[in-house]
């Protein structure tokens, strides 16, 4: 738990809806950009058809040659982009985004001392992907640059704020939309100063052309909006967001999803930064603020 104090900011850069999804990797000490061959193999068996258009210590390019991105002007292979080691300043982060990285948060200190470089991973030409086929090819390029890098101490994902360990990355044995969710989107925890109000939010489902969920709540376990918010994003990244403003979902009774309880959904300005436009959720009689 964070107890320190965070003013409300509406007015910082909104997320790009649909941006391109950055993987930092982060190294004790610098690495070199694998050899071409190797590279085109793990990409392959881990993506499928691909084609490197560049290859050098700047920057290494591959067309995924199975995912045809369609545009007015014609088509093209979306691209995949490993850049070349840098430096990285762990001093970066400010302490709003420190205080939600809760799968790395006892090894978070000492990753962000230790690890002076970097190796950032971007696709480009994504957004024109269906968002099922986005998530699922950005988390098979994640594999490969798992086993491209194996002395990357750390894995950072932008567009959420999520840190984890590389073997937790490494080892992981999640398959289907999950994946992206686990990885790609982070669910927040805040108190409201000075009330018994809880917030609980998402961000990262806006690379998907998605919407962020949004919990504000009080009297019942946080944890309980934690998994519902984990198990929600996953149905509307699987089913490309099929609820409508006013729709109700399933929600919580003792902890456990049930269709025994109805919760509305209503689409909303976010409470907590960045500014977007959220999926609220409300928790029926644990609900706070209005509506």
């Amino acid at each position: 738990m964070n107890d320190e104090v965070f003013q409300q900011d509406l007015n910082e850069k909104s997320p790009l809806p649909g941006g391109p999804f950055l993987i930092q990797m982060l190294f004790r000490e610098p690495v070199p950009m694998p050899d071409k061959a190797d590279m085109a193999a793990v990409m392959e068996r881990h993506i499928g058809p691909a084609e490197c258009f560049c290859h050098d210590e700047k920057a290494a390019g591959f067309a995924a040659l199975g995912h045809i991105a369609e545009f007015k002007d014609g088509k093209a292979p979306v691209q995949l982009m490993v850049m070349g080691c840098t430096h990285f300043e762990g001093k970066g982060f400010d302490a709003f985004l420190l205080s939600q990285m809760w799968d790395c948060a006892e090894d978070r200190d000492r990753i962000f001392r230790e690890c002076q470089y970097q190796v950032a991973a971007v696709d480009m030409l994504t957004a024109a992907l269906p968002a099922l086929e986005r998530a699922e090819l950005d988390m098979d390029f994640l594999d490969a640059l798992a086993e491209l890098y194996p002395s990357c101490e750390a894995f950072y994902f932008q567009n959420c704020g999520k840190l984890f360990l590389a073997e937790d990355v490494r080892d992981h044995r999640i398959s289907g939309p999950d994946r992206f969710i686990r990885f790609g989107i982070n669910a927040r925890f805040f108190h409201i100063q000075g009330t018994q109000d809880m917030l609980v939010d998402t961000v990262g489902m806006s690379t998907l052309f998605l919407p962020d969920l949004q919990y504000h709540f009080h009297g019942v376990d946080p944890n309980w909006a934690v998994n519902h918010a984990y198990n929600l994003a996953s149905y509307l990244l699987a089913n490309n967001n099929p609820i409508q403003d006013g729709e109700t979902v399933d929600g919580v009774a003792n902890g456990v999803i049930s269709r025994d309880v109805q919760w509305r959904c209503q689409y909303e300005n976010a409470l907590v930064q960045p500014p977007r436009e959220v999926l609220d959720i409300c928790m029926g009689e644990y609900a706070a603020g209005g509506r």
